[in-house]
């Protein structure tokens, strides 16, 4: 046990002190995990709200693929990231392989299918007398999007929060596109398995804490948000 308290100890000396190799993880983290959630934000929300909103030929079929996409394992979405980034792959010449935007292009396909799903759930549910009180008052379509939008808000906001905790907690994706390489694509998930196997459980744990504490922020802002949503 005396290796797991020393474990914390350094763990946290590395902290307070701005390890950089550390920080570095941490860095990287926050750049691919931000620029994954915005992508994942912008495309995802007006798809899931179209998905919701709209009544089509084939829409079963489509909720029945995004409900699916919910489970689907991260190593698989990086296998087929790496596939069409790779030299041989169709997306090879835009040179995207082992470098922050290609893991958030992996990362994005990650969070998409909860961002649509939960949108498109949360338009379903609103209020049904809301779109023909709109247009009987003369609401244009952009209009009636904004409103909908604002209505379902509480809704975007919790899917934004467990697609981040998602995309911030994988490491199929961050170890398959990014390469683990140091200084550069490493982040918090794919450098904790690599320490963890070198035996330096020191670092590992500093991370790991980052890790929960992001965790705990966004479970805790979720709770928050369902304690406004049902007011």
């Amino acid at each position: 046990m005396d290796f797991i308290f020393n474990g914390f100890w350094q763990a946290f000396v590395l902290l307070f002190s701005a390890d950089p190799e550390t920080y570095s993880a941490i860095y990287t983290t926050v750049c691919v995990t931000t620029i994954s959630i915005s992508a994942t934000l912008i495309i995802g929300a007006p798809l899931g709200f179209m998905l919701g909103y709209h009544e089509f030929p084939g829409k079963r079929c489509l909720r029945l693929i995004a409900d699916t996409m919910l489970s689907f394992p991260t190593v698989v979405i990086g296998l087929l990231v790496y596939a069409m980034l790779s030299r041989r792959g169709p997306m090879g010449e835009i040179e995207l392989l082992f470098t922050i935007p290609g893991i958030a292009v992996g990362q994005t396909m990650l969070g998409l299918p909860i961002v649509i799903a939960m949108m498109a759930t949360a338009v379903e549910n609103l209020d049904l007398r809301l779109k023909q009180t709109l247009l009987t008052l003369g609401a244009s379509h952009g209009q009636i999007l904004r409103t909908i939008l604002w209505e379902a808000r509480y809704s975007l906001i919790l899917a934004a929060a467990a697609a981040y905790g998602r995309i911030v907690s994988e490491i199929g994706i961050s170890m398959m596109v990014g390469g683990n390489i140091k200084w550069h694509t490493r982040t918090i998930t794919t450098a904790i398995a690599l320490e963890t196997g070198k035996g330096e459980f020191a670092m590992g744990i500093a991370l790991g804490l980052v890790l929960m504490i992001i965790a705990f922020a966004v479970n805790y802002s979720m709770s928050g948000v369902r304690k406004r949503a049902g007011q």
